[in-house]
């Protein structure tokens, strides 16, 4: 890989689905293109995957047949708004969600192919706490966990941020309020998993920001479309901004953490201990 400058690499993930996770993850990589120099999205969710239809995109070839060895990761890119590199995945394909710990590292491992210079990755994961989400958020510099303000979308999250921290040692995570009506609200709601997490465990909780509740963001994603392109001007276009500007001021890696090539390692590092392959 040709990439010698750090790269960002930032899991963004919640508890529970149906919070707009993914929709945070497409507008957030759509914004930061507009600045950097490279922006990669890897949808993550293998078998549920969608962000090409987010996208009004039709990739022709995905994550799947790079699995089967039809096809290398570099054949399955697709350029979305700005710019942006996109792995697709599959979707509605069972196969995908239950690939073999040899399958999900030679998966990876395939980004040492690619040659494009990158400033970000990021790293849309399946919703919840399993296998694939736990390799990938751990693999990442930086996790984004996306909650709105309802007690299943808190108790997700926090159970999320617990495993990580408890069986995997992550100390650093941030917190997106999504869909609020208000500034407070989304203060509020980060007050709510702070306290717990700062109680019970030991990490790090930052407050990332808030995305209101918008029509214009439905508007956008019937259009299939980021509402930071066809609506920018608006209450979530506007704030997709300033979450954009936050995760920019994140620090920049100065060691071999914030390279593509170790994210790469520590994820099949990861399934390599998980499964009893390494000690």
């Amino acid at each position: 890989m040709n990439n010698p400058r750090p790269v960002k690499v930032i899991a963004v993930a919640s508890g529970k689905g149906g919070v707009g996770k993914t929709h945070v993850s497409v507008n957030l990589a759509t914004v930061l293109a507009q600045s950097s120099r490279g922006v990669m999205l890897l949808d993550a969710d293998l078998g549920l995957a969608n962000v090409d239809v987010l996208l009004g995109l039709s990739p022709r070839l995905n994550l799947s047949h790079v699995i089967e060895g039809q096809a290398t990761l570099e054949d399955v890119l697709v350029e979305g708004p700005n710019g942006i590199l996109i792995v697709p995945a599959s979707s509605g394909t069972q196969r995908m969600a239950e690939l073999t710990p040899a399958e999900h590292a030679g998966l990876i491992h395939s980004f040492s192919e690619l040659n494009h210079a990158l400033d970000y990755l990021i790293v849309d994961t399946a919703a919840g706490i399993s296998d694939s989400v736990m390799s990938f958020a751990r693999a990442a510099r930086e996790v984004l966990v996306v909650a709105i303000d309802e007690p299943s979308s808190i108790t997700d999250a926090y159970a999320l941020i617990k495993v990580l921290n408890r069986d995997h040692g992550m100390q650093r995570f941030h917190m997106l309020a999504n869909r609020v009506r208000s500034a407070r609200e989304g203060e509020e709601l980060f007050s709510k998993l702070s306290k717990a997490a700062t109680r019970f465990l030991d990490l790090t909780l930052a407050y990332a920001g808030a995305i209101p509740e918008d029509d214009a963001l439905r508007k956008a994603a019937q259009r299939q479309q980021p509402v930071t392109c066809t609506y920018p001007g608006s209450p979530s276009g506007r704030a997709f901004v300033d979450l954009a500007r936050r995760v920019a001021r994140w620090p920049l890696p100065n060691t071999a953490e914030g390279h593509l090539e170790f994210f790469v390692e520590r994820v099949i590092e990861y399934g390599a201990i998980r499964h009893g392959v390494v000690t």
